[in-house]
């Protein structure tokens, strides 16, 4: 005997099937983690070292696993919207930190970062629309919230699917604009002042930072070296020298300065100036002279110090 669905006064509507609604809450949960474990990585591999930046990817690691797995195990709309919140709210960090920077960090455009941010706007477009949908239902499909008697369900979810499609769009459309200014290592090292200003006479010259003589280019950025680098090559390359762009030449000692200058040639065939035989590079972090966001920085690979002067 079959058992046929009802919609009279007396009936409830059922879902077809108890798995209904699955596949998109499976989908949010993995791009959750996704980006959670994306995360993960960065704080080990050097974002932890970072002031108040390191305890946020923190935040998000955890909060992005706890969230993806209540959207795995509990049917609710509300928690596919936080999950959705959520997610929108991450890419909107990272943007504020590509664009003008946070907590003394500023963030560059790397593969990590794209990626994440793709994943990001995924997953607020997926766990949106569940939330907006009427199989998101928080009392696992029974009709109780019904639609008004004069709103179709059908142009309802369309509605609230274009809503999502728009804000996932322009979400995506301010990640292209934010990063796109970002550019490279290179465009960032020339539109921000930092490396790749070695116009001829440029001097070094010298700072008082927490009671240390350290060593600064012409700007009065403070210069940084290395600990993995040797005196004969860098090793900082690629998103690295995002980061810390290199300091190009040619330099002059500047008043004050009694160090040896000198320089080597980087992987990619450009020269980088030294300084008693430590490659020189500044930090997009310091946004102006007298900032030494960089120093003790344990990151890309190694400790990052301030240059004293001899």
């Amino acid at each position: 005997m079959s058992t046929q669905l009802r919609n009279g006064p007396g009936s409830r509507l059922m879902a077809t099937s108890p798995l209904a609604g699955m596949l998109p809450r499976i989908a949010g949960t993995g791009l959750l983690w996704a980006t959670a474990a994306v995360h993960l990585d960065l704080y080990l591999t050097g974002y932890r070292t970072i002031p108040t930046i390191g305890w946020l990817f923190l935040l998000q690691v955890v909060a992005g696993f706890v969230l993806g797995g209540l959207v795995l195990v509990w049917r609710s709309r509300l928690v596919a919207a936080a999950g959705a919140l959520f997610a929108l709210a991450t890419l909107g960090g990272y943007l504020l930190t590509v664009q003008f920077g946070l907590f003394g960090f500023r963030e560059v455009r790397t593969t990590a970062g794209i990626v994440a941010g793709i994943i990001e706007v995924a997953a607020f477009a997926v766990l949106a629309s569940y939330a907006a949908t009427e199989s998101g239902r928080p009392d696992g499909g029974h009709a109780r919230n019904r639609m008004p008697l004069n709103v179709s369900p059908r142009l309802s979810r369309m509605q609230a699917g274009l809503g999502v499609a728009a804000v996932s769009l322009v979400a995506f459309g301010l990640m292209s604009g934010a990063l796109a200014g970002a550019g490279s290592s290179t465009a960032v090292s020339q539109s921000s002042g930092y490396g790749a200003q070695g116009t001829a006479g440029s001097a070094l010259r010298t700072a008082r930072i927490g009671g240390v003589t350290v060593l600064t280019n012409a700007q009065g950025r403070t210069l940084y070296s290395f600990a993995p680098d040797t005196p004969t090559k860098s090793v900082c390359n690629g998103s690295c020298a995002a980061y810390w762009p290199p300091v190009r030449g040619p330099l002059s000692a500047g008043r004050g300065v009694t160090g040896r200058l000198g320089t080597i040639r980087r992987a990619d065939g450009s020269i980088q100036e030294t300084y008693d035989g430590h490659p020189l590079y500044t930090y997009v972090g310091d946004s102006g002279p007298g900032q030494a966001h960089g120093n003790k920085l344990d990151i890309n690979g190694g400790y990052w110090h301030v240059v004293p002067v001899s």
